[in-house]
């Protein structure tokens, strides 16, 4: 499989100096970054490693004003590359970077400690013990960007931390880290892809903006590929699409496999305690949302964000406030809004019942049964979802139709790959594009004297009726005859009016637009609406200047 490295560390401890020196690549792209000689945005390069094996690396800003771009750039990476001077050794952002590791569950890497030309022995032998000391699981290499000094050591090392493991069998899903056009191309987003694969051709779906594109052509570093792979760094061509259409933090997804949530129900991990009600900003994948946490005993809590994020349960969350306070692991990505403990024990435990709320694709949750008959949940089209979840979307879609307008007292249903199993199942009417209470018919409601008013205004000059639904509903009932854009007549002055065209082709064959004004004794433009009603109803249609009665107008 495929794998990505990112660094990590404090400013100005050398990680761009070190990148440049293992690829030969200058990640800081930006004329900002060049002027000020620090890194600003993320950028990245091509790994070659001893064994053959090439690594997607990820360079990372140190300054602590950007510590919300290095999460950004860290989620979804395999393994780190903690840089550390051996001059100044562990710093703030040292420290905080190698927090936000653990709680992204990144367990392998290698520390480097640079600037090892620039200080005496005694002072480097002192870094490399305290770099031994602050990641005792990782190997430490001492490197010198400069002189190229201990740079193989430092690959030989990055090789042997290179742990590789199975991808898993989760559907497609790329966070967007930047966006930009190309000459000739259009809009390219860039990304780790972290589950699945991206080809040519594969239409995807932007969320939370739930935009369907179509991938014209993908790359790997720069070099195209039929097929790009978990782990891998891609960029992905999306014609039709706008550049301020996606933005960093987006997701790049198989149709119908996640959906965006304003909720996700986390186990906690605290470096330091986090109150219940507290205001603090939620990073995940690429995206960060401000957000409120509720707690639920001592160890879960729901996060309420502002911004829906695209998760998974497995997928780690960063809980930040100034500083990084600590972060979670989620458990369930679309959580009811009641919050219960006792139900997240179950979650942890690997319960499915309680796993499930909102609809699920059973395919995608198969490796939780492990072979077992699901309990406690329900199934319909290949989707399993709780009980408790389909009495409160019923609830919702029937108060939504007892806000609806009387005139239309329908609602469109959920716009969710799931409706077509779901729905059915709620014992509402789908009458067209609308659900409705069984039986429902269309009313006048309060509007009985707004209607009243209109039909006395009503009859062969066609006048102007503002509510399209009110217009509407008096035309079902044979009150009016809407002509025009905004226009009514009538039904019994549309009706002489059929006759008098009836009549004059029956006698004439045909009927000009200066003979049915003279015939109607009306206006040029009130005669040209009726004459438009008449081919919209079929009754005639447009010959030259004249028009005829259509066949079945005729029998």
């Amino acid at each position: 499989m495929p794998l990505t490295v990112g660094t990590a560390g404090h400013i100005d401890h050398g990680k761009t100096w070190l990148v440049k020196a293992l690829t030969g690549k200058d990640t800081d792209r930006l004329p900002e970054e060049q002027a000020r000689g620090i890194s600003i945005d993320l950028g990245y390069a091509p790994l070659e490693l001893p064994d053959g094996r090439r690594l997607s690396l990820i360079d990372v800003p140190g300054h602590e004003r950007f510590v919300r771009t290095m999460v950004a750039g860290a989620s979804g990476i395999d393994l780190f590359l903690l840089v550390i001077d051996a001059g100044e050794g562990a710093r703030p952002q040292t420290h905080e970077h190698l927090a936000i590791l653990r709680l992204l569950g990144i367990e392998h890497g290698v520390v480097a400690v640079t600037k090892a030309d620039a200080v005496d022995a005694e002072t480097l032998e002192l870094a490399l013990e305290e770099a031994h000391e602050l990641v005792p699981e990782a190997e430490v290499v001492a490197v010198s960007a400069k002189t190229g000094e201990g740079l193989d050591e430092l690959r030989a090392a990055l090789a042997r931390a290179a742990v590789e493991h199975e991808p898993g069998d989760r559907p497609t899903r790329l966070f967007v880290d930047r966006v930009f056009t190309l000459r000739g191309i259009g809009t390219v987003a860039t990304g780790t892809l972290w589950s699945g694969s991206i080809g040519e051709g594969d239409t995807l779906r932007a969320e939370p903006a739930g935009l369907d594109v179509r991938v014209r052509s993908v790359q790997v570093h720069d070099r195209p590929v039929d097929r790009a792979e978990a782990g891998q760094r891609v960029a992905v061509a999306l014609p039709g699409v706008g550049r301020d259409d996606l933005h960093r933090g987006d997701a790049l997804v198989e149709p119908g496999e996640y959906r965006p949530s304003h909720r996700v129900d986390v186990v906690l991990e605290e470096l330091e305690e986090i109150q219940s009600g507290a205001r603090v900003h939620v990073h995940h994948g690429t995206a960060a949302s401000p957000a409120r946490v509720v707690r639920a005993g001592d160890r879960y809590a729901q996060l309420r964000l502002a911004v829906p994020l695209v998760a998974a349960r497995g997928d780690r969350v960063v809980i930040r406030d100034g500083g990084t306070l600590g972060g979670g692991v989620v458990l369930d990505p679309q959580p009811p809004r009641r919050l219960d403990a006792e139900r997240l024990e179950r979650i942890e435990r690997g319960d499915v019942a309680a796993t499930v709320s909102a609809p699920v694709r059973e395919e995608s949750i198969r490796r939780l049964l492990d072979g077992r008959e699901p309990e406690g949940v329900e199934r319909a089209g290949g989707w399993l979802y709780s009980a408790a979840w389909l009495e409160g979307l019923n609830e919702d879609i029937r108060a939504r139709i007892a806000r609806a307008d009387p005139l239309d007292p329908g609602v469109p249903p959920p716009a969710e790959p799931w409706a077509d199993a779901i729905v059915p199942l709620l014992g509402l009417e789908r009458r067209g594009a609308k659900l409705y209470l069984p039986g429902a018919a269309a009313s006048l409601g309060d509007r009985a004297g707004e209607a009243a008013e209109l039909e006395a205004r009503l009859g062969a000059e066609p006048v102007r009726v503002d509510d399209r639904r009110l217009a509407a509903y008096l035309e079902q009932q044979g009150k009016l005859v809407r002509v025009g854009d905004g226009y009514a007549v009538s039904a019994a002055a549309y009706e002489e009016a059929k006759r008098v065209l009836l009549a004059e082709c029956e006698a004439a064959g045909s009927i000009t637009l200066a003979r049915f004004r003279d015939l109607t004794g009306s206006g040029r433009r009130n005669a040209q609406l009726l004459l438009e009603r008449f081919d919209a109803d079929g009754l005639t249609r447009r010959v030259g200047d004249a028009r005829v009665l259509r066949r079945a107008a005729k029998a």
